[in-house]
């Protein structure tokens, strides 16, 4: 007997199929036919209660079995009807004779306005919306899976959770893919519910024709229109189910099993079908003892489940009720007790490589669940450092601290703060131009990434500012981008050896050839990080690793110098470099002099850790000096400063300049491919009296 019972769906469906051939008794036609309506009430009700449409996920294939119920009740009552001069049980002809009211042709042409609005308004509409939302939901996933990513990769959510989000949108697509397809069956159901409807009018006519015409008509033509009735109605029932669940996402377990848990969470949907059949029952000209009987049992049904989730409910409050009071009276370990442990002290040692923290009323920015975007936008801007400098970016752990402001944020490389800002959440910020055309009423601030003066200003001012050539941004975007920039600027410094590692094995699987010959054999981890983070300082992508690896094997051969190692892979990614900097095939640049770089050669110095530039003051001042008024010229172009040298200087120049200058990149000559025009915007020099006493030296 259980196991039937764990089977009952199944079987359920196999009773259903049989009602095509074996012939129902009028009685249980009657009870059936009422059984319809009210699965098909519940089903409504149900989907107008259940917040989410995963609550009711077994409705797709509940659709299938109900419209196969309709159809084998369909063959049966078209077998009574046409088989029994027309007499098919007291519910079809109780709503026969209730929509005829003794008129047949008024009969008619309400049953066919029903069909219509069953086939035109609500099952095309029900249609419509579930290709639609189909569509949406496939082409939303890959937003979802990046928001996903996004959590994860913030810390806002572990492995389990990702996993549990993914789940859930592949059943949402899934879901909505099924109802897709499942509206196509309630659609050739009221179309079929038609055609019988005739076949049964027609049919009737001809087997009766021998009577009276009359009589044949109205026999005939009131089971036909009480048959079609008792289709239509649960067809229009089951159709607008359709068309709310779509509106409103598959299941792990087995059909029956979820038939019997969704239906049973909702003992309030059963009890209110079945109060309305009930009445049903009641009315005069209905059919009241299998109205009376269904609507009855249906009732008691729903009344015997809420009872027994009401005492389960009980017994889990009183179950957490005391648990909770044990562990208020089970003794808390004090700290001294907890830190005895030595794991749990190491617990307190872990350092993330980004965090971000936010004050009070920056939440909304971050969190998604109010609609924070910050999040998303860094994950696609992790997407986009990948895929331009060939490094992926460490998670970022995002959290609010009562530390700071409450529009203020920092950001922390490694436990330390490198950078902090404040944000206004409902003003813009406008940057300011070199010459605005107007003043704009706002906060005059200064922009935190690249220190342009700004101002915060009003919604309503936004248009203004931008007239008189100010650009705007919100505040979400001034976040973003600040936090970018910090990345960007410290890279080098989140390579770590685990990344390094990971960068070899994802290498290895397109050239293993040269990962084999390279890395540790000539190379070991330890260079390579050195190597790839000197090439990330300087804002040098490391995509090309199989060119890193190869160039810096050639290059050990004849020195052991990894300054000098980096710089022959420099020249080997020259297209690289001049792809990143070079601007519509022109490069602008300033130059040094022969005789700086005569001078700078000459500072170089060499001690056991290598060579280092020991430049006197003065000649230093004056390089410093000459760039500040070449800097200002690249900003006005809203151009990356750049120096171009020799390549024996080049690494030296960087490291100095790179503590006045940090946005100031320094290439060499033989890292531009030729193809490129160079524009120098001016020239460093010596004034003459600076290069005599080194003539004089020289003469001596």
């Amino acid at each position: 007997m259980r196991r039937i019972l764990q089977n009952g769906i199944a079987l359920a469906v196999v009773i259903i199929v049989l009602f095509i051939v074996v012939p129902l008794p009028t009685p249980l036609l009657d009870v059936l036919l009422v059984v319809n309506i009210s699965l098909s009430m519940l089903i409504l009700v149900i989907t107008m209660t259940v917040a989410d449409a995963l609550d009711f996920s077994i409705f797709p294939s509940l659709l299938l079995i109900t419209t196969l119920f309709r159809l084998g009740l369909n063959v049966s009552t078209t077998r009574a009807i046409l088989g029994n001069d027309g007499e098919a049980g007291s519910v079809i002809r109780s709503f026969g004779l209730m929509i005829a009211q003794g008129n047949i042709v008024l009969g008619i042409i309400i049953f066919l306005i029903i069909v219509l609005v069953q086939m035109i308004v609500v099952t095309k509409g029900a249609e419509r919306v579930s290709e639609v939302a189909a569509r949406f939901t496939l082409d939303a996933m890959p937003g979802k899976q990046m928001a996903i990513d996004a959590d994860l990769s913030s810390g806002l959510i572990d492995e389990q959770g990702a996993k549990a989000r993914r789940a859930k949108i592949q059943k949402e697509a899934d879901f909505y893919g099924a109802m897709d397809g499942a509206t196509k069956f309630v659609k050739g159901d009221a179309t079929l519910s038609l055609i019988i409807t005739a076949i049964n009018l027609v049919g009737g006519l001809i087997l009766g024709s021998l009577n009276g015409v009359q009589d044949v008509w109205n026999v005939y033509a009131i089971a036909t229109i009480g048959d079609g009735l008792v289709s239509q109605i649960p067809s229009l029932m089951i159709s607008t189910a359709t068309a709310m669940v779509v509106t409103r996402t598959v299941s792990d377990g087995s059909l029956n099993d979820d038939v019997v848990r969704q239906f049973g969470s909702q003992p309030k949907a059963i009890l209110t079908a079945g109060l309305v059949i009930a009445l049903l029952g009641l009315i005069p000209g209905t059919p009241h003892a299998p109205l009376l009987i269904v609507g009855i049992g249906l009732a008691i049904s729903g009344w015997f489940i809420s009872g027994r989730m009401e005492r389960q409910e009980k017994m889990e409050a009183i179950s957490a009720a005391g648990e909770m009071a044990a562990q208020e009276e089970a003794p808390q370990p004090s700290a001294a007790d907890f830190y005895k442990d030595i794991n749990n002290v190491y617990t307190l040692l872990t350092v993330d490589p980004i965090e971000m923290e936010f004050g009070y009323s920056l939440i909304p920015m971050v969190d998604e669940s109010s609609g924070g975007k910050l999040i998303g936008r860094n994950a696609l801007f992790r997407r986009q450092y990948a895929q331009e400098m060939g490094f992926v970016i460490p998670s970022i752990r995002f959290h609010d601290s009562s530390a700071l402001g409450t529009n203020q944020y920092v950001v922390k490389i490694k436990g330390e703060e490198v950078a902090r800002g404040e944000i206004l959440v409902d003003y813009f910020l406008a940057l300011e131009p070199a010459n605005p055309a107007g003043e704009i009423d706002g906060i005059e601030t200064v922009e935190p990434a690249y220190g342009i003066p700004s101002r915060w200003i009003l919604p309503e001012n936004k248009e203004m500012a931008e007239i008189y050539g100010y650009t705007v941004i919100d505040p979400l975007s001034v976040m973003q981008t600040h936090l970018s920039e910090v990345i960007r600027s410290h890279a080098h410094e989140l390579l770590g050896r685990a990344e390094v590692v990971q960068l070899v094995e994802n290498l290895k699987r397109t050239a293993p050839e040269v990962v084999e010959e390279a890395v540790p054999n000539v190379l070991t981890y330890a260079n390579l990080e050195r190597i790839l983070r000197n090439l990330l300082r300087e804002g040098v992508p490391i995509r090309d690793l199989g060119t890193i690896l190869e160039t810096a094997v050639e290059a050990l051969n004849t020195t052991k110098d990894l300054d000098m190692v980096t710089e022959n892979i420099r020249g080997a990614l020259g297209r690289t470099i001049t792809r990143r900097f070079c601007e519509h095939g022109q490069l602008r640049v300033v130059t040094l002099d022969a005789e700086v770089e005569k001078r700078i050669i000459a500072s170089l110095s060499k001690n056991e850790q290598g060579i280092y530039l020991a430049m006197g003051p003065d000649l230093m001042q004056q390089i410093i000096t000459q760039l500040a008024e070449f800097i200002k010229k690249f900003n006005d172009l809203s151009q990356t400063p750049i120096v171009l040298t020799s390549q024996v200087i080049r690494v030296y120049l960087s490291r100095m300049l790179a503590q006045f200058y940090p946005n100031l990149y320094v290439l060499a000559f033989n890292e531009i491919t030729s193809d490129v025009q160079i524009q120098s915007l001016g020239n460093v020099t010596l004034p003459r009296e600076a290069m005599r006493p080194e003539r004089k030296a020289a003469a001596v």
